[in-house]
């Protein structure tokens, strides 16, 4: 069991049958005929020769198959991880040098080592801190910044690619008009094929069919458009092993990359994988694989002359909506790559680059997500400005400043709200024994001598002193009336030293008062703690109770015989 855990494809491969071929086949067969197109386009983003794209889709693809937790997800090169790749290789080498190259590989055994080691010590939980509007807003500026990007192959002007958009768009604004006609042309009917080929069936490969039209386009009429670039020679052959070329200083220039490929390569198979899982039953996806299968697919890929690669949103909703089951598909997909890398290359020669540059300005621009920020808008405005701050400081300042910045403010609105949990009086519901919030129930019960305090959250440091304040604020409002302090503690699902001090504090403040402090629905672990701080050197056991209403009542009748019992059951299950 547990060496099926470590390689999941153990757990489908052994009861394999022909009645999932089918479409584990059309699926593969469906996703190679995307990803070899997309694989050269997404090479050229990266600043890197087009048959770099083509060795992702081979071994890293196949490495996942056997790794991966998640049997439908389409791991390869992308574009996001493309442009992040160019951006961060072009500051210290020439796009498309030999360093250049090295680099970038080196790039993606860096990646795949940190995200194998941190799936290795279980530290999958990092992602917890990038919310939901943080990746939104990131992923949205990223696309919108690669598509951007694009327009210097589709308008045929060598336009400066950078990941910051104002700088893409003075020069665009300068250079718009020396846009190349018959480029622009191509480019622009392969745009609007796409759209209406998408419109019509998403399963229609209709970047195979821009590329086929491009190519011919180019071989049969080329003398008419000899202006327009094309790809040129792509040398056939399969990869050759070889350990990348590094040393130290190249390392650290390269980390900071590095890291922000970790994040964002893991962000992306998490959620793809998530959103998959939620429409089966039959496989679970683990945070933790994902991270050592995308670790192993990085560094052996790395040996194979790829570079840093993860899941693809399109390709593998492609691969699940195409009838993929099983990591079957995938090894489908590395077979079609192989007869590509071997006989088919040379078919490539004439493809315009303007039709890869449409191809990826169609795929990428579906990733701004309009409709989550519209439903932000209206559901949660701290969100939507979360969101909005994210993809603002992704597309002014770049994309490592980007994430920075989503990271660094997900952490602030978290501490804010765990600081300032929601806090409010307890009023008795009219003939019943339950407690509710006033604020929400109009009808209940309010004494004058007693408060009933809830706290929605673990109670810590970061918090205490607004524990403090809140109930100090509360019981100021009710006067010298106030003789009773009842504490519900059903949302306080933790507590720890500076908790327990502050409240020991508060309790003996009140005590010389004259007031009573009461605890009740108080949560094993949490009372456990209490009584470990030497809470009961200042209180006693009689004083914890189950319900709030039992509470107020021992205080107002005395009734100790139903109290001492439950007393006798703390300290039992204490003991």
């Amino acid at each position: 069991m547990k060496i099926k855990k470590i390689i999941p494809i153990l757990e489908w491969l052994p009861n394999y049958n022909s009645s999932r071929f089918k479409g584990d086949f059309v699926a593969g067969v469906t996703v190679g005929i995307i990803l070899i197109p997309q694989g050269i386009a997404y090479a050229l983003i990266a600043g890197l020769p087009p048959i770099y794209g083509l060795y992702c889709a081979l071994v890293p693809q196949l490495i996942y198959a056997i790794f991966g937790s998640s049997r439908q997800v389409a791991i390869g090169p992308v574009a996001m991880d493309s442009l992040i790749v160019a951006t961060g290789v072009s500051t210290l080498a020439l796009a498309g040098s030999g360093s250049y190259i090295s680099m970038a590989i080196l790039l993606a055994l860096m990646v795949g080592a940190i995200q194998f080691l941190m799936g290795v010590f279980s530290l999958g939980f990092i992602v917890n801190f990038l919310s939901k509007p943080v990746i939104t807003g990131f992923t949205s500026a990223v696309a919108l910044t690669i598509g951007i990007n694009q327009f210097r192959n589709l308008l045929g002007v060598d336009f400066v690619q950078s990941d910051q958009i104002q700088i893409i768009l003075e020069d665009v604004w300068f250079q718009i008009l020396d846009f190349n006609e018959h480029t622009t042309i191509i480019g622009f009917i392969s745009v609007v094929v796409i759209i209406i080929f998408r419109k019509i069936n998403k399963k229609i490969p209709n970047a195979l069919i821009v590329v086929i039209f491009g190519i011919l386009t180019m071989k049969y009429f080329g003398k008419s458009f000899s202006d327009v670039s094309i790809v040129k020679d792509i040398p056939s052959g399969l990869p050759k092993f070889g350990i990348p070329e590094f040393d130290l200083d190249q390392i650290r220039e390269l980390l900071p990359i590095a890291i922000t490929l970790v994040m964002v390569g893991y962000l992306e198979t998490i959620s793809i994988g998530k959103s998959l899982e939620a429409k089966q039953d039959e496989y679970r996806v683990r945070p933790n694989q994902e991270l050592i299968a995308l670790g192993l697919s990085n560094m052996v890929g790395s040996l194979f002359k790829a570079y840093p690669t993860t899941s693809s949103f399109s390709r593998s909703a492609i691969n699940q909506e195409s009838g993929g089951t099983t990591g079957m598909s995938a090894l489908i997909s590395v077979l079609m790559v192989v007869l590509t890398l071997l006989f088919l290359t040379p078919l490539f020669y004439h493809l315009p680059k303007t039709v890869l540059a449409a191809i990826i300005i169609v795929a990428v621009f579906g990733l701004i997500n309009f409709k989550e920020a519209a439903f932000l808008w209206k559901a949660n405005n701290l969100d939507f400005w979360l969101m909005m701050a994210t993809f603002l400081s992704t597309l002014l300042l770049g994309i490592e400043y980007g994430i920075i910045v989503g990271v660094g403010l997900s952490l602030i609105i978290l501490i804010f709200r765990t600081s300032r949990p929601y806090v409010t009086e307890l009023g008795k519901v009219p003939e019943s024994d339950f407690y509710r919030n006033k604020n929400r129930f109009n009808e209940v019960l309010i004494e004058e001598d007693v408060l009933v305090f809830r706290f929605d959250a673990q109670l810590f440091y970061a918090n205490s002193n607004y524990f403090r304040d809140k109930l100090d604020d509360m019981a100021a409002e009710k006067g010298k009336a106030l003789k009773l302090i009842v504490l519900d503690s059903e949302s306080i699902n933790r507590i720890d030293s500076t908790g327990v001090e502050m409240l020991k504090e508060r309790i003996k403040y009140y005590h010389k008062r004259g007031i009573s402090f009461y605890f009740a629905g108080v949560k094993g672990p949490v009372r456990d703690l209490l009584f470990k701080g030497g809470l009961l050197e200042i209180i006693d056991i009689n004083h914890f109770f189950m319900r709030d209403n039992d509470a107020v009542n021992f205080y107002k009748t005395g009734n100790r015989d139903h109290q001492e019992k439950y007393s006798k059951y703390i300290h039992q299950s204490y003991k």
